[in-house]
């Protein structure tokens, strides 16, 4: 099971600076099972607005020490928004961060700062991800430091051609449990979230915090992997989570705390998280199939899109938190059903969360969304398509046709005058925006862009968003 499951992840509208400030999540009883998907509650701002994040990661592996981050341009933040995408998920990792046992490096936080900035002046939300792969550098990969990694001298064998796999290795597995374990590890690892919170806490671009991407654990003798994963959720992740949650409050009150699951999940097995203690906590798995990551074509009849549906959804019901997919996207998106895919794709993630990021905005071949010119690669467009990054009221329904291209938004105004934003991707034959209730659009382009819809308080309000004909007729009301 361990190497089936070992090639599951071959890889690893910003409005007014208060909207990136979240508005508390209520609390209420756990709903019944059949009402998980409809219990999941929305991502909010400050302003009581429905959020919705459409975009991608944001990376640079291959670089450290002074060049790191340095691939990380502007025309990444500039090229998302013009695509129609408000999100990107940041990685950072902590051996740049703290090289040396308690020296942390000005100027690693100073370009951390600088791609904010440049996040800010494109409006896009950021999510500041603390990335390890395979733990980190004493592995051969990047993430949690040297100085922080304790094998207690188990052995370790690279396998270059299957990365995923060393997840597996003895000495990896030993790593991850005394950083959960170590009280001088635990101490650590919330004094880096505490230095990452502090300086970029106002930050108006920031939205979130993620806490550790794609967490492991070690496995006990005789324990198939699901049984392993939702051991470590509960004996060793939740207690984590909630000591980096107590200590990113000291510095930070108000930022979202993300917060994922093992990579497990995306076999359709429900996570073992138990409680976080902190009521700004979004749920941020990763959703990827093992048979793609490992080359093959999507199977519309496995009904993999639906097993993770329904075992993704329980746990943020149950505690009251939204979903934000931190990753997805195969390697090899141009295979027959691929289409298919991320049409099937991107309607479940619609479902039932706030937001996602593919799986990586970088120009080029293999996961990257582009290529060197900026132009979709094959399906990857299927990811841009008009939704609504903020409504100043109550959703009702909010659904998008990939078969008419028509996207229908249906809300109740919230009591106090806001704007609801629209999101419409480039295209050459243009949108037609038309409305119903009272409601008028401002900003409205036939070419795309990000229009607002200012409605009367209490209204009930119809957004319809059509792709233009042939012709590229955009009558605007």
């Amino acid at each position: 099971m361990a190497v089936v499951v070992a090639s599951v992840l071959a890889a690893g509208a910003l409005a007014p600076a208060a909207s990136a400030r979240p508005a508390p999540v209520s609390a209420s009883p756990p709903p019944p099972p059949s009402s998980y998907e409809r219990a999941v509650p929305p991502l909010t701002d400050d302003r009581g607005r429905t959020l919705t994040l459409r975009g991608w990661n944001v990376e640079d592996k291959a670089n450290r020490g002074e060049d790191a981050l340095s691939a990380i341009t502007e025309r990444h933040f500039r090229d998302l928004r013009a695509g129609g995408f408000n999100f990107a998920r940041l990685l950072v990792f902590w051996d740049d961060l703290e090289p040396r046992r308690g020296q942390y490096s000005a100027r690693y936080l100073h370009t951390i700062e600088r791609i904010l900035d440049w996040a800010r002046k494109h409006r896009v939300h950021v999510l500041i991800d603390a990335h390890q792969d395979v733990f980190g550098p004493a592995f051969g990969h990047r993430g949690i430091p040297e100085w922080a990694t304790r094998t207690d001298g188990l052995p370790f064998t690279p396998n270059p051609d299957d990365w995923f796999s060393e997840y597996f290795q003895p000495a990896v597995q030993r790593a991850f449990t005394h950083l959960y374990e170590d009280p001088d590890l635990q101490r650590a690892q919330a004094a880096m979230w505490q230095v990452l919170a502090e300086r970029f806490r106002d930050h108006p671009a920031v939205i979130g915090y993620d806490l550790i991407n794609e967490p492991m654990g070690e496995l006990r003798e005789g324990e198939d992997l699901p049984t392993a994963a939702r051991r470590i959720e509960a004996e060793h992740l939740t207690p984590m989570y909630n000591r980096l949650a107590r200590a990113v409050r000291t510095k930070d009150r108000d930022t979202w705390i993300f917060v994922e699951p093992t990579p497990i999940v995306g076999e359709g097995v429900p996570t073992g998280l138990g409680r976080i203690k902190d009521n700004r906590t979004v749920y941020a798995p990763h959703f990827y199939n093992t048979a793609m990551e490992a080359g093959a074509d999507y199977d519309p009849d496995a009904g993999w899109i639906e097993a993770y549906e329904a075992a993704v959804t329980a746990y943020p019901a149950r505690h009251r938190m939204p979903v934000v997919v931190g990753e997805w996207g195969p390697l090899n998106n141009a295979l027959p059903n691929m289409g298919r895919f991320y049409r099937e794709a991107v309607a479940s993630l619609n479902r039932y969360s706030s937001g996602w990021a593919g799986y990586v905005w970088c120009y080029g071949g293999g996961y990257c969304a582009v290529d060197e010119r900026g132009r979709f690669r094959t399906n990857k467009e299927q990811t841009a398509t008009p939704y609504a990054p903020a409504v100043a009221g109550t959703v009702r329904s909010d659904t998008y046709d990939a078969g008419t291209r028509t996207y229908r938004l249906s809300y109740r105004a919230a009591a106090r005058p806001g704007m609801t934003e629209l999101s419409l991707p480039p295209t050459p034959r243009g949108w037609r925006v038309t409305v119903t209730g009272r409601a008028h659009v401002l900003g409205a382009s036939s070419r795309g862009g990000w229009p607002v819809v200012l409605a009367w308080p209490g209204s009930e309000v119809v957004v319809t968003v059509r792709e233009a004909g042939p012709h590229g007729r955009t009558d605007h009301p």
